[in-house]
C-alpha cells in the first residue's frame, strides 16, 4: 500500500468500452492506441497505452464517460 507522500509510477493500461470509437480520437486519449473488435456482445473498442498515475486515468475515465461510452474492462499491467 503506497504511503500519503508517495504516488505510483506510470503503468500501461488496458481500458474496453462498449462501442465504436474512431481512431482519431487517439491524441485526445493521451495517444493511447485505439483498436475496434467484434466480440460476442457486438463491436468493442480498446484503449492501449502508458498512463502517468491515478489522475491521469481518471482523466481518461472522464472522457470516456463524457462520450457515454460503457466501461468494460479497466486492466493494469503493473
Amino acid at each position: 500500500m503506497e504511503g500519503d507522500g508517495e504516488r505510483r509510477q506510470s503503468a500501461f493500461y488496458h481500458i474496453t468500452v462498449q462501442g465504436e470509437l474512431d481512431v482519431d480520437w487517439q491524441e485526445w486519449f493521451s495517444g493511447m492506441t485505439i483498436t475496434v473488435a467484434q466480440d460476442k456482445d457486438g463491436v468493442v473498442t480498446t484503449l492501449k497505452g502508458l498512463v502517468a498515475d491515478q489522475v491521469a486515468l481518471r482523466g481518461i475515465l472522464n472522457k470516456l464517460w463524457d462520450l457515454n461510452l460503457t466501461v468494460i474492462s479497466v486492466k493494469c499491467d503493473a
